[in-house]
């Protein structure tokens, strides 16, 4: 199947090249938090397959804790603050900047309460239909509204943007989570990050596109004669 061990580790190897590329593509420090964005998918990728590899038993049985953590550490903490604070480097229109800050505050306020839970409830990982299922026993009654602030925090903020690059990076992660949603509920935390994670490939495509943009800007601010 396509959620495996194999597709972890290769999908971990592969953006970890492209996060080395967009970083060395970057020009100044928003650009290179956001190229970071493929070297953080490439730790917590790495880290699933190792998961992967603890439920085989043998000497791998004793990495399973760290891996499943290492993993939900990034998915549920780094992630809701990294993705607003990252798109607010770049906003320069006051309105939107100020929205951005609203969306930073949540990402950070859901980022502090998850890794509470993490810290003080029971998590579990298991497999089954060739997909990891993480169990992760919070409190009920807060559990849809860190999920309202989780996605406003990592599939909103990119909307808010000036940056059209940005704007197409929010449209794809919707569209994504869409289709874990609805069609790989049950293993969504561990679905909905690989496809977050494939698709984080595009860093690179956008670092790109500023560089080719902010070169254009240059050029056009010197005159034909260089005067």
């Amino acid at each position: 199947m396509c959620f495996s061990t194999s597709a972890s580790i290769a999908s971990g190897v592969g953006l970890l090249i492209t996060g080395v590329i967009a970083v060395s593509q970057s020009k100044d420090a928003p650009q290179r938090v956001l190229a970071s964005m493929p070297l953080i998918f490439s730790v917590q990728q790495f880290s699933e397959g190792l998961l992967w590899l603890s439920f085989s038993g043998g000497a791998y049985a004793q990495w399973q804790n760290i891996s499943m953590y290492t993993f939900l550490v990034f998915a549920q903490v780094v992630w809701p603050s990294f993705v607003p604070l990252t798109i607010l480097m770049f906003e320069k229109d006051p309105r939107r900047k100020k929205i951005l800050q609203i969306l930073s505050a949540a990402g950070i306020f859901t980022s502090l309460y998850l890794s509470w839970c993490l810290l003080f409830y029971k998590v579990s990982a298991s497999i089954g239909n060739h997909h990891i299922k993480y169990e992760l026993d919070f409190p009920l009654g807060n559990q849809w509204f860190s999920g309202i602030t989780y996605i406003l925090a990592t599939v909103i903020a990119p909307f808010i943007s000036s940056v059209k690059y940005l704007r197409y990076l929010g449209g794809i992660l919707l569209l994504s989570y869409l289709v874990s949603r609805i069609f790989f509920e049950d293993y969504l935390v561990s679905v909905w990050c690989y496809f977050a994670a494939v698709l984080s490939l595009l860093v690179l495509v956008i670092i790109w596109r500023l560089r080719k943009d902010s070169g254009k800007g240059q050029n056009e601010a010197i005159p034909a004669n260089g005067n």
